[in-house]
C-alpha cells in the first residue's frame, strides 16, 4: 500500500472553489499547505492584501475550510507572522504561514517547527526577505512497517529573484539542521515546498548532503507554474526525497489550476 503526499502552495485560496474541489478529491495522506491564511473573528470570507500596488484576495479561514475538507486528518498550523488584511475600509489581524494535514491513521511521533530564515513577526508582515519557517513531522506507517519524516518550507522570497545569495544559503543550513533534529538516518526522508529557488540553486548541494533529490528536475519537468502566473522564471516548487523512498509515482500536476503554482503529488513506499 503506497502514500499520498501532496505540497501546494496555496496562493491565500484565491482560487478557492477548485482549490477546496480538489483538495477534496485528491485525498492525500499528507497535505503540506504554503501561503495559509487563519483569520480569528473575521466576519468575511475574503480579505484583501494590500502592498502598495500589489492587492491579492486572501481566504480569511483557509485553514479551516481545508480542515473541515479533510475530517479524516490532524492539521497543523505554523505561522510565519501575524499583519493586517482589509475588509473594505476596515481592517483584520490575520495569520499567515503553513499548514500540515495528516491522515489521522498515521501517529505523529515526532516533530519540529522552527524558523529557518528570520523570526515571528507579531505586528506586521515584516520588511522583505521575511521570516520563513518550516515545518516536520515524523510519522508511522502501520501499512507499510516504516517510519518516515517529511519537511516542508516556504523558501524566504527576495525581491531581486530567485538566485543564490547569503540568506538563502544560511536558510538551506537551518533547514538542514531542523531535519537533523527529528530525522533518524537511514530511515525515509521527504522535503518538499515552494522553495522559491533556481533548480541550480546551492541549496541543493547543501540538502544532498542528507541524500536528498529533487523529483521535479531529475524527472524532466520544465514548470511548476500554471497559467496564473505571468512572470519568467518556471520553477519554484521542488519535492526532494531519500533513495529509500520507493517512488510509485511523481507528478507535477498541471490541471486543474487551484494556484498560481502546480499541487506536487508523490505516491511512495
Amino acid at each position: 500500500m503506497t502514500l499520498r503526499v501532496v505540497s501546494l502552495n496555496a496562493w491565500g485560496g484565491k482560487l478557492h472553489a477548485p482549490l477546496m474541489r480538489y483538495l477534496t478529491a485528491v485525498q492525500p495522506d499528507i497535505l503540506c499547505l504554503q501561503e495559509v491564511v487563519r483569520t480569528y473573528g473575521a466576519q468575511s470570507d475574503w480579505l484583501e492584501y494590500r502592498d502598495g500596488e500589489h492587492i491579492l484576495p486572501q481566504r480569511a479561514h483557509l485553514f479551516e475550510e481545508v480542515r473541515a475538507a479533510l475530517p479524516r486528518h490532524d492539521g497543523i498550523f505554523s505561522p510565519t507572522a501575524r499583519g493586517e488584511l482589509f475588509d473594505g475600509d476596515s481592517t483584520a489581524p490575520s495569520e499567515f504561514g503553513l499548514a500540515t494535514f495528516i491522515r489521522s491513521t498515521l501517529p505523529i511521533i515526532g516533530q519540529a517547527v522552527d524558523f529557518v530564515h528570520g523570526n515571528f513577526s507579531t505586528h506586521g508582515w515584516g520588511p522583505h526577505p521575511r521570516g520563513r519557517n518550516a515545518h516536520g513531522v515524523r510519522l508511522y506507517s502501520y501499512d507499510g512497517d516504516f517510519p518516515v519524516t517529511i519537511v516542508q518550507l516556504h523558501g524566504l522570497r527576495d525581491k531581486n529573484g530567485k538566485g543564490d545569495t547569503p540568506a538563502r544559503m544560511a536558510q538551506a543550513e537551518a533547514l538542514t539542521q531542523l531535519i537533523e533534529r527529528l530525522w533518524h538516518r537511514g530511515e525515509r526522508l521527504i522535503v518538499c515546498g515552494d522553495l522559491n529557488l533556481l533548480p541550480d540553486s546551492g541549496t541543493f548541494e547543501v540538502l544532498g548532503r542528507l541524500g536528498l533529490v529533487d523529483l521535479v528536475t531529475s524527472r524532466g519537468f520544465t514548470s511548476t507554474r500554471t497559467s496564473f502566473y505571468e512572470k519568467d522564471g518556471r520553477f519554484a516548487d521542488y519535492m526532494l526525497v531519500t533513495p529509500n523512498v520507493e517512488v510509485v509515482r511523481f507528478d507535477v500536476v498541471a490541471e486543474p489550476e487551484v494556484s498560481d503554482h502546480c499541487a506536487l503529488r508523490l505516491e511512495f513506499r
